[in-house]
């Protein structure tokens, strides 16, 4: 895809402060562009966790979380480098050889334990990921369902267009 395609999808920006979350949308261009969706979610000020939740075209997510420290990303499905511009990036970031043409499969890369410290731990993240019959916003639901943000991002999801 161009860098001038719009991407079908959504991103949201999930922030925790003093034991409460809120979900607010991003705009959508920053699903073209990995360091668009950084540099948004770099804005967004908290003493708390931000965790930036991105369903692409009904095809793949990424979770992100910035820190003072770096970036933490989780690409589930890491064959979507060959048509998209934004996991391609990611690929790139996290210093990954992008799949083949011949890759079938789909696998996720980056960090499986992103959100441990909130209440998902690794292996049930990689369940979620594994579910590859579900659309992503389903699994990402189903995140959201298991770090306690759930009623939050439905409500929002519900609110935009894709």
């Amino acid at each position: 895809m161009s860098e001038q395609d719009a991407v079908p999808g959504f991103a949201i920006a999930c922030v925790r402060e003093e034991g409460r979350w809120r979900c607010t949308a991003m705009d959508s261009s920053v699903l073209s562009e990995l360091d668009a969706a950084i540099t948004a979610l770099r804005k967004v000020r908290s003493p708390g966790a931000v965790i930036g939740l991105l369903g692409v075209d009904d095809q793949f997510f990424l979770l992100l979380r910035p820190s003072p420290s770096g970036l933490s990303l989780l690409l589930s499905d890491a064959a979507a480098a060959l048509d998209y511009d934004i996991a391609a990036d990611a690929l790139d970031l996290l210093r990954v050889e992008p799949p083949t043409e011949d890759d079938d499969e789909v696998w996720p890369e980056g960090a499986l334990d992103i959100l441990e410290d909130i209440g998902l731990p690794a292996a049930e993240l990689q369940v979620i990921v594994g579910e590859v019959d579900l659309y992503p916003d389903e699994q990402l639901q189903m995140v959201a369902q298991r770090c306690g943000f759930a009623d939050e991002f439905n409500k929002l999801l519900d609110t935009i267009p894709q």
